[in-house]
């Protein structure tokens, strides 16, 4: 698909895209990492505001430190942004009013208005502006969705479970885990969201939920229970679609996918003896094996050389963000909320995000 990015023409192949990374703590240190196997891409510095941090990652990547991520802008081509949730707007405008293609960590924005500011922004420098929902990249995703296609979806089932850590606790629960089920959900069904109710916890005075159960109601019918818990001792990433001839099941964290099918079937002998029953198959698919990181930042790539739209925009970005609004806001009020209700006072005008 041609875009409208064309202040900039695309890349010869010869001529590699000279890249930095903004925030090189939890995950900008895995794009860094990453970035320096690239053949194709100049990684040309990294910056953080943790100096020492900063400094280290550089000198094990061989590239070089900027203090002030400002001063990396007229260096590079394009950058990685990985910085908290609350300087995503003012980050990723800086680099776009600076006419530099953006890969902004999810959620987009910290708000509504943010995130289409940062859209507009985009537009505005034609510059391509894609959000880091790497659950999208991840080989099993993009296997069930391939199944999920031959089925008729009834329901959806979604466990992101992870144990306390400092990481991410700007932002709730669901801004930090949910979103990325959130949006899997909106890209598996295609269908606006026409029911919800939430409810959730917290396990620190922090002022954010930490533990979220909600319920949705899809205008095709389907029914979505999605989970997301930050208190929880084990890591699970399961994403489960119940259809009406089979149960996928989906384990995200590696990438496994099995297919239960239902054909019962009575095995008889050549003299008509009944010799067995079979109730059920089991079906495992096979996935490959690429970092999920890896599949995004390449598609990142691609799209910056190309002048292509990514698979996941500002527009996904934003209707996600959409979404975990309104579950954040009912998870805290106990309510329920129908489409034809009054929008709850969130920052986004209509709640279709088909």
């Amino acid at each position: 698909m041609q875009s409208n990015f064309s202040h900039k023409q695309p890349f010869a192949h010869p001529q590699p895209i000279r890249m930095g990374v903004i925030g090189v703590g939890n995950m900008g240190r895995h794009h860094t990492r990453i970035l320096s196997q690239f053949k194709d891409i100049e990684l040309v510095g990294v910056s953080d505001t943790n100096i020492e941090r900063g400094l280290e990652i550089a000198s094990r990547y061989r590239t070089r430190f900027y203090e002030n991520y400002i001063e990396l802008l007229p260096r590079v081509d394009a950058v990685c942004i990985a910085v908290p949730t609350k300087l995503h707007h003012q980050v990723g405008l800086h680099c776009l009013q600076a006419g530099v293609h953006v890969l902004l960590e999810k959620p987009i924005a910290a708000s509504i208005s943010e995130a289409e500011s940062l859209v507009n922004a985009a537009a505005e420098a034609q510059c391509i502006l894609q959000v880091g929902h790497i659950e999208r990249f991840n080989p099993a995703f993009v296997e069930l969705f391939k199944v999920a296609q031959t089925e008729e979806i009834l329901a959806v089932e979604s466990r992101r479970m992870s144990p306390y850590s400092q990481r991410a606790n700007d932002v709730s629960v669901v801004l930090d885990l949910m979103i990325h089920d959130i949006d899997l959900l909106l890209e598996l069904t295609s269908s606006p969201v026409v029911r919800l109710t939430a409810s959730g916890s917290s396990a620190s005075d922090s002022g954010y939920l930490d533990y979220v159960t909600a319920t949705l109601g899809l205008a095709n019918g389907v029914v979505a229970t999605l989970t997301a818990s930050k208190i929880t001792h084990s890591k699970i990433r399961s994403l489960t679609a119940h259809c009406k001839k089979s149960l996928i099941e989906t384990d995200l964290l590696n990438s496994n996918i099995s297919i239960h099918r239902y054909p019962t079937a009575d095995i008889f002998s050549n003299k008509n003896q009944k010799l067995y029953r079979q109730d059920g198959i089991i079906e495992k698919v096979y996935t490959n094996n690429v970092e999920p990181l890896y599949a995004e930042l390449e598609h990142f790539v691609s799209c910056v050389r190309g002048g292509e739209h990514p698979s996941v925009g500002g527009k996904q970005g934003i209707q996600a963000l959409r979404l975990a609004s309104l579950i954040e806001q009912l998870a805290f009020d106990g309510k329920v909320w129908h489409h034809s209700d009054s929008q709850p006072t969130v920052e986004s005008p209509t709640m279709s995000v088909s």
